[in-house]
């Protein structure tokens, strides 16, 4: 928690202001019992009833003059704490944004989501109330001891004995709370990866008829959530009336011990209804403090859980020389490339790509063609050997001029809610109206965009949802290509597109993409016969490269691909 105060240090005025504004709402309701004392023994009981008017005029002003105070430090408070939740929000996805993907695999995106918006949320609301309730219960419960104590010394000692039951039950609640809110925040991440997982996949959901399995699996992560909140929040409930109870005992020792002294003449009524409500407001306090030790537990536990997203350090980092200004021709070398999230998926995979080649890369699920052109852009590291561009590996490039000068388009197409322009002109921010329609119309986008009702300037729902899968693909590949990369990646995105407009593709490919190496990644294979080279991929190792007329000769492999999806060759001497 320590370490995000530092983020309400840019507001520390009103920070400071709030508590200043608090102790003066402290200090009018302090000297509130004192003034009905004065009403009680020096008013009504020798009936001068201008001391009571006055003594009540002073009582609606100090009530004013506390009012004052109370709003006031809200508003700073207010002031505060958003501004901090805000900045802190702001940290985080910036944090976020520089992680690896390695980084955000491991971390779960119903994770992060969580803790942008609830752990956040607890952190913000904590420093709310503590610059209200943490300046108020100190204040009020020394205050309120002291002016008992001046009151009459007598009735205050009764309440001395009560504080060692409080003081251990606030311990009890600051070590028992922690680790129940833990395990609640947990719970949360998970009901709020099977929401996401769920909404992103509900096609996938009702074609299948699973949805009576995904309520259950609901029904489970929100049973858990269910059952770690009641036992979090049954500490709160019997923490407040264990505190009630202690203060409904002292306030019937007082009237007890008081009433026999009354009548004993040694203390007055004043005194006791002084006392007594000193008293309430010392107990009523610390049954505050409770709740906001509960609180605070709760924002720790959110706390931790967001430092570690601020502390997390990317696993991919640019080295102390790293290249800021790249300008290859687009020569890609692999040499003797081993990879793995785990255990291996790449294993000695060694091939050069010339400039401006397209190289296809054929193999089965699972055989590694997606790792291997993730290796390129750098989207992770290499666990042996090197990747090369122009013969530098990527790893001595900063992965912004790395990045620059590749585009990637992947099967699954992320659009972002927006017009249909500004989703192609995040491949080039710089894109002016010319560059983004000659984009689409290679993509083959352009026809079905001018179908649409306002062009260019649809609006598209989240993740393009009112477009189809094919639609989606062809916006990617326009965003990749608006770019005009030296590299350009292509892994699988053109699965959704008809065989008529892939062919298309193809060709308005190859004539802009001839001065441009490219990756084609393909599950057809239709798609790569004209590419020239042709890698094979077999778990995780390059069995055969080269030619569609080399490969259909010498790699069986390649062979039994072609033949399960074309049939088998008339003559494999003379296949294009």
């Amino acid at each position: 928690m320590r370490q995000l105060l530092r983020y309400l240090k840019p507001y520390w005025k009103s920070a400071l202001i709030a508590p200043l504004l608090m102790i003066l709402e402290v200090s009018m309701d302090l000297l509130q019992p004192r003034m009905m004392q004065r009403i009680i023994d020096e008013g009504i009981r020798l009936g001068d009833q201008s001391l009571v008017l006055e003594t009540g005029a002073l009582m609606i002003v100090f009530a004013l003059l506390g009012a004052v105070g109370g709003i006031g430090c809200t508003i700073y408070a207010v002031r505060a704490a958003i501004n901090t939740g805000t900045d802190l929000r702001s940290s985080v996805y910036r944090k976020i944004s520089t992680l690896s993907f390695g980084n955000l695999d491991r971390l779960g995106t119903g994770q992060l989501v969580t803790r942008l918006t609830n752990d956040i949320t607890q952190v913000q609301d904590v420093i709310l109330i503590s610059l209200r309730v943490l300046v108020r219960v100190p204040l009020i419960g020394i205050g309120s001891l002291m002016m008992a104590f001046l009151t009459s010394p007598q009735l205050a000692l009764i309440a001395l004995p009560l504080t060692v039951p409080v003081l251990f039950m606030l311990w009890y609640v600051i070590n028992r709370a922690q680790p129940l809110y833990t395990q609640v925040q947990a719970s949360l991440d998970r009901v709020n990866t099977v929401i996401q997982e769920n909404l992103s996949g509900v096609h996938v959901i009702k074609a299948f008829v699973r949805e009576r399995h995904e309520r259950e699996r609901f029904g489970d992560a929100n049973t858990a959530l269910t059952m770690h909140s009641i036992r979090a929040m049954n500490l709160t409930a019997i923490t407040s009336p264990v505190m009630l109870l202690l203060m409904n005992v002292g306030t019937a020792a007082v009237i007890w011990f008081g009433g026999v002294n009354v009548t004993e003449g040694t203390l007055t009524t004043g005194e006791i209804i002084a006392v007594i409500t000193y008293l309430t407001q010392m107990l009523s306090t610390l049954v505050s403090a409770s709740m906001l030790l509960m609180r605070i537990a709760r924002a720790q536990a959110s706390a931790e859980r967001i430092v570690e997203v601020l502390n997390s350090v990317p696993d991919l980092q640019d080295r102390p020389n790293a290249l800021q200004d790249f300008h290859p021709k687009g020569r890609v070398a692999f040499e003797n490339v081993t990879f793995g999230y785990g255990e291996p998926v790449l294993k000695d995979v060694s091939f050069v790509a010339e400039p401006g080649q397209t190289v296809a890369i054929l193999g089965a699920t699972g055989s590694g063609k997606s790792s291997l052109v993730h290796l390129i852009p750098r989207f992770y590291d290499v666990t042996g050997g090197r990747v090369t561009i122009d013969g530098v590996d990527v790893r001595d490039i900063s992965q912004q001029a790395l990045r620059a000068q590749i585009s990637v388009s992947l099967q699954e197409a992320i659009l972002f809610s927006g017009s249909v322009a500004s989703n192609i002109q995040q491949g080039n921010a710089a894109a002016d109206d010319e560059a983004i329609h000659e984009a689409a119309r290679a993509a083959q986008a352009q026809e079905f965009i001018e179908r649409m009702p306002e062009g260019y300037e649809t609006h598209l729902g989240q993740r393009g949802v009112n477009l189809s899968g094919g639609q989606k693909q062809r916006l990617a590949i326009a965003r990749a290509l608006v770019r005009q990369p030296v590299i350009l990646i292509l892994d699988d995105s053109t699965s959704a597109v008809d065989m008529e407009t892939e062919s298309r593709l193809q060709q308005e490919l190859s004539r802009i993409m001839h001065q441009r190496t490219s990756f084609v990644v393909a599950q057809r294979i239709s798609t790569v016969l004209a590419a020239d080279k042709i890698l094979v991929l077999d778990n995780g190792q390059l069995v055969a490269e080269g030619t569609h007329d080399e490969l259909i000769v010498a790699s069986p492999i390649y062979r039994q691909i072609y033949e399960s999806q074309l049939g088998a060759p008339e003559d494999v001497s003379t296949q294009a």
